[in-house]
């Protein structure tokens, strides 16, 4: 058995197979610029990925991070309230990295180099709808969900 994970961009969708047999599906948002490839661009990349490393195995729901690295803040509506426009990275991150080379990997347009997440997102914001920095953002409890069922190196298809 083979697990795999496809983002479906146009749906806002994130599917959780076992060889074909669909264990889980996840309302997700994606890059609110749309899809692509480019450093800076603010898209998400399509493609096939695998998922390089699991952060925050065991940390509570909410849990911040920066630079990869829990904050020691836990997220909640009054910490939201008193930073907008904050780039929330909640609770878990799975770092993707891009498998073909020259449309994900490499030069410009490296998902790794790029930090392209599934990582949680606060509650407040909506799913289904394109709002992210070119990541893939979850529930929090969609995601612990996810993270819990997947080894490193899973593949990522993200269809656009």
């Amino acid at each position: 058995m083979s697990k795999r994970i496809q983002v479906d961009i146009a749906g806002q969708t994130l599917t959780l197979f076992d060889d074909d047999r669909v264990l889980a599906d996840y309302r997700v948002s994606t890059g609110l610029n749309g899809v692509g490839e480019e450093n800076g661009s603010g898209c998400t990349p399509r493609g096939l990925h695998r998922v390089r490393l699991r952060i925050g195995d065991g940390c509570p729901v909410g849990t911040v991070f920066r630079g990869r690295r829990p904050t020691g803040e836990v997220c909640d509506a009054s910490l939201v309230a008193a930073n907008p426009g904050r780039d929330w990275i909640l609770t878990r991150i799975l770092w993707l990295t891009g498998c073909e080379s020259g449309r994900n990997r490499g030069g410009r347009v490296d998902t790794l180099r790029r930090y392209i997440y599934i990582h949680g997102t606060p509650d407040s914001e909506p799913m289904g709808v394109p709002r992210s920095h070119g990541c893939i953002r979850m529930r929090n409890l969609d995601l612990i969900d996810l993270f819990d069922r997947i080894p490193r190196g899973t593949r990522v298809e993200i269809l656009g």
